[in-house]
């Protein structure tokens, strides 16, 4: 778990300050920050608090209500890669998690 914490504070340090990726996000950035590192550690084979808490992921519905083109896919996939980058993975590893990210962001593309 506490790599995927601070994998997500590393993502939401960049969000935070990007113009175009904070509007898509809460006045409050700890809950969804939350989620995430839970999310991610349940899909990496943690513990299923994630589920436990708030049920099947549905990430495209959950993320519905958000415009999310090709820019915004984009930034966000540039946050993540600078954060797993930060990280200091093997290079096999840390590509397997930028192929999951790649796949999971593009799925998210709703305009």
């Amino acid at each position: 778990m506490p790599f995927f914490t601070a994998l997500v504070d590393r993502f939401y340090a960049r969000v935070s300050k990007d113009i175009m990726l904070r509007p898509l996000y809460p006045d409050d950035l700890e809950p969804p920050a939350a989620h995430l590192a839970l999310f991610l550690a349940q899909y990496w084979g943690g513990p299923t608090t994630y589920s436990d808490d708030r049920g099947h992921p549905r990430l495209r519905m959950r993320h519905a209500a958000f415009a999310i083109g090709q820019r915004e896919r984009d930034r966000w996939m540039a946050a993540m890669t600078a954060a797993l980058q930060e990280a200091q993975l093997e290079p096999d590893l840390k590509q397997r998690f930028i192929d999951y990210f790649a796949m999971a962001a593009d799925h998210l593309i709703n305009t």
